[in-house]
C-alpha cells in the first residue's frame, strides 16, 4: 500500500520588495475607501465623477473624484496581486511608480481650472504623487530574494 498523503510545503517568506508592494496595495486600496466615505471626504455631495470641478477633498486637503477614487481602488488591488512574486512585485513598484511621476508633471503642467484636469488635481495631490513616484520607484529597486531558510542544507564545497 503506498502513502497518498502529501505533505504540506512551507509558505515561501515574502521578499522586502513584496512587502513593499503589499504594502502600497493596501494602503491604496484604503484611500479609495476613505475617498468615499462622508467626514473622511469633506465636501462630499459636491463629488463627481470626474473633472475639477469636484470640490471633494479626501482628509480636507487632496481633491477627488470617483473616478480618482476607482483609480486608487484599482492600484491597490493590482498591488495586492502583483505583491505575490518578487519581479511581479518589483514591476508593479517601478512602472506605479513611473506613472505617478508623469501624473506628477502633467498635474503641474495643466491648470488646475482648466478641462484637461479630469483626475482632478490640486497642488497637495501633485507633490504627494511626486513623493510616491519616488518611493515607489526607489523601492523596486529592494532585494527580490526570499530569505534562506534556516533549515535548508547548503553545499559547502
Amino acid at each position: 500500500m503506498t502513502d497518498t498523503t502529501r505533505t504540506a510545503r512551507p509558505a515561501r517568506p515574502r521578499s522586502p520588495v513584496q512587502y513593499a508592494a503589499l504594502a502600497f496595495g493596501v494602503v491604496f486600496l484604503l484611500v479609495g475607501i476613505a475617498g468615499f466615505i462622508p467626514g473622511i471626504t469633506t465636501a462630499y455631495d459636491t463629488m463627481q465623477f470626474a473633472g475639477h470641478h469636484s470640490e471633494a477633498m479626501l482628509l480636507g486637503l487632496f481633491q477627488v473624484s470617483i473616478l480618482h477614487n476607482i483609480v486608487h481602488l484599482l492600484y491597490g488591488v493590482v498591488g495586492l496581486l502583483m505583491a505575490r512574486t518578487a519581479s511581479q512585485a518589483r514591476i508593479y513598484l517601478l512602472a506605479g511608480g513611473a506613472v505617478y511621476l508623469v501624473l506628477w508633471i502633467y498635474g503641474l503642467v495643466i491648470g488646475h481650472d482648466s478641462s484637461a484636469n479630469f483626475v482632478p488635481l490640486n497642488t497637495a495631490d501633485n507633490w504627494l504623487h511626486f513623493l510616491l513616484g519616488i518611493a515607489m520607484v526607489a523601492l523596486s529597486f529592494l532585494h527580490r530574494r526570499q530569505p534562506r531558510r534556516a533549515y535548508e542544507i547548503h553545499d559547502t564545497r
